[in-house]
């Protein structure tokens, strides 16, 4: 503020403004830099801008930025994903998509039918569905059931080989589920047949015959002949009975014993194992052969 005197005629008066005194000021009230009270900075920048080579003149500032490119106009944001790719590529990996999702639902579908209990579709479409799910994809509903399996099964075989002089030498029991077992330890990508081949083909053999071990019906009939030709290509395979002779009878046993129950159960189960031998079974020419090859 101007400071106010008393002159004296007792009017009052102001001193006038320090700039009004020190030179002429510029629009929005600053000093002009060619005004000769103005510092040397000022000065210098008046004269570049005055020159036009300032920033503002040249329009740097913004150049730097990348906020414009020359005449305003912005520059658009690169393309990512999908949306890079030409239109070909683009439907191309559409189609692909379409494709695996469409799978992804038929698998999810025939799985669902093959658990879901008997309906018009799931007997309608029986075959399909089992040739879809069975047996890279088979889900069962043991492990919860009120009853899970709580013993440890094995499937033992014998053989009678005729050798070279005519004599006829029976061999010991081989475990063929041990042998299973030791090749899925410590395997992390067991194959299925390792898994599921044996153990399958004796629940089947079990549910098709009865308690005096005769089978029933043509299915019975059926399993005899799928594990007597289990049975006759691994002892081929591991045990070498081609050195004694040639297989002419097999017999097949299990030997079941139960889990043990754990330490705070109270349950009460015999570990003493229980056996279930099969009669002799005859080994066809076929069946010799396809044990060879």
């Amino acid at each position: 503020m101007p400071e106010r005197k008393r002159d004296g005629a007792g009017m009052d008066a102001y001193d006038e403004e320090p700039e009004a005194r020190s030179g002429p000021v510029g629009p929005a009230g600053a000093r002009r830099a060619d005004s000769p009270g103005a510092p040397p900075e000022a000065a210098e920048a008046g004269a570049t801008e005055a020159e036009g080579t300032g920033p503002r003149a040249t329009g740097l500032e913004g150049t730097e930025a990348g906020a414009t490119e020359p005449g305003g106009a912005t520059e658009p944001a690169p393309r990512a994903g999908l949306a890079a790719l030409s239109p070909r590529y683009r439907l191309v990996a559409g189609g692909a998509l379409a494709v695996v999702v469409a799978v992804a639902a038929v698998h999810l579908g025939m799985v669902f039918l093959s658990l879901a209990p008997a309906n018009t579709v799931s007997k309608r479409h029986a075959k399909a569905v089992e040739g879809w799910v069975y047996p890279e994809f088979e889900q069962n509903w043991k492990l919860f059931a009120p009853n899970p399996l709580q013993q440890n099964v094995a499937v033992q075989v014998r053989a009678q080989v005729r050798g070279g002089d005519g004599e006829v030498r029976t061999t010991g029991w081989t475990d063929l589920s041990a042998e299973d077992g030791a090749a899925i330890d410590g395997n992390l990508l067991p194959s299925h047949t390792q898994q599921n081949e044996l153990r399958r083909a004796w629940d089947f053999l079990g549910t098709t015959h009865g308690t005096d071990n005769r089978p029933v019906g043509v299915r019975g009939a059926l399993s005899e002949q799928y594990v007597r030709r289990i049975v006759v290509l691994r002892l081929r395979r591991d045990e070498g009975v081609d050195r004694l002779g040639t297989v002419e009878r097999v017999q097949v046993r299990s030997r079941t014993v139960n889990v043990t129950p754990p330490e705070w159960s109270r349950e009460k189960v015999s570990t003493a194992p229980a056996y279930r031998v099969l009669p002799w079974w005859t080994v066809t020419g076929d069946e010799t052969e396809a044990g060879a090859r």
